[in-house]
């Protein structure tokens, strides 16, 4: 079948970047085209906004990836040849024994490639850029992050339930003489959070400031579950668990498989909810689904696991990196149909408006 002539642009800037040592892979392309029939486009920066989005440059060559799309689609020309990238492959690989993992999919073999080659690069940027924002996080999550009731009791002598046994054990040593009767109430604790991160290709610009939150997270909150997703399922949960951010980071590379590939978020919500024992982590819990909605899969598989999701969460938040315009509003049809049952859609662009959501999660119901 050939290629409709109006997406020829497009489809060649594709290739225009892999000729200067972009990693693009096929998915990423047709997302970007995707992207483009959603904004309109209205000018050339609706292009400019959905390239950036889709096929995620490195950080470090924004500028490279600028002065290529100005002279493919505005005839500039490039003040310098594009310099090689610095992209090395991740030789980590770690056995994923005790790991839970379901096939939902196989990644291309171009993503493949270019999560070998884009991993490391990326991610030693972002770890540097989102320390300051990760270590205030740390310092006031134990006091900040949503609570509820617990179902074990402690001495509250501003209201609750009467103790009627310490009462008693009061009067016995005051001759029977009780002058303030004791009370007690529900302890307190912290309410279990649930982190799902979109790890495709879409997505490959802020995965690794996102897992660096995840693991802060897990280390200053109770009963956290973090959960990647792409055309696979994987829990990381184990792996962030160990103290050296950069070793469980890398021992996180090496568990999920699908890094920077396509994106099927109705079938790896459906995976989710299929497992009981995954379900009951979300159950009650604060569940934050950090992706930019792209889904490639079936829309109706998507919006039926949110919706069972919503019911299951004490609240259900969707972070997307393209809610950091202002201007933005969901526009593809499944993450349309998933708003009745989002308690918000916010900005998921980085570690600090992520960390900011779920500091003040606890006070937004």
């Amino acid at each position: 079948m050939s290629l409709p002539r109006a997406a020829e642009p497009f489809v060649a800037f594709a290739a225009v970047l892999r000729g200067s040592d972009f990693p693009v892979s096929p998915d990423q392309t047709m997302a970007f085209l995707a992207g483009v029939g959603l904004l309109g486009p209205r000018s050339v920066e609706d292009i400019h906004r959905a390239a950036r989005a889709t096929l995620a440059p490195p950080p470090e060559r924004f500028a490279e990836f600028d002065a290529l799309f100005r002279a493919h689609f505005l005839g500039q020309a490039l003040a310098a040849p594009a310099s090689e990238g610095d992209d090395e492959e991740m030789a980590v690989r770690d056995q994923r024994d005790g790991t839970d993992e379901f096939d939902i999919g196989d990644p291309s073999e171009r993503g493949a490639e270019a999560t070998a080659t884009e991993t490391l690069s990326v991610r030693q940027f972002s770890a540097l850029t989102e320390a300051e924002a990760l270590a205030r996080f740390a310092r006031r999550a134990p006091a900040a992050l949503p609570r509820r009731l617990g179902r074990r009791l402690r001495p509250d002598w501003r209201g609750g339930r009467p103790d009627l046994g310490r009462a008693l054990r009061m009067a016995a040593r005051r001759d029977g003489e009780l002058i303030d009767l004791p009370r007690r109430w529900r302890r307190p604790r912290q309410r279990r959070i649930l982190l799902m991160i979109d790890i495709s290709g879409s997505m490959k610009s802020g995965t690794d400031a996102l897992l660096a939150l995840a693991h802060a997270t897990l280390h200053t909150g109770d009963r956290v579950e973090v959960f990647t997703f792409g055309t696979r399922l994987t829990r990381l949960t184990r792996a962030l668990r160990l103290n050296a951010r950069e070793q469980a980071l890398t021992k996180a590379a090496g568990l999920a498989p699908d890094w920077d590939g396509g994106t099927r978020i109705g079938d790896a919500l459906a995976a989710f909810l299929a497992v009981p024992r995954f379900a009951g982590f979300a159950r009650g819990a604060l569940v934050v689904v950090l992706s930019d909605g792209l889904e490639r899969g079936d829309p109706a598989t998507m919006v039926a696991a949110v919706e069972r999701l919503s019911r299951l969460a004490w609240r259900l938040d969707w972070l997307s990196p393209l809610a950091a315009d202002p201007a933005f509003r969901a526009e593809t049809g499944a993450l349309k149909a998933c708003l009745p049952f989002l308690d918000q859609l916010g900005d998921g662009s980085g570690a600090a408006p992520v960390a900011a959501h779920l500091l003040s999660a606890g006070a937004r119901r």
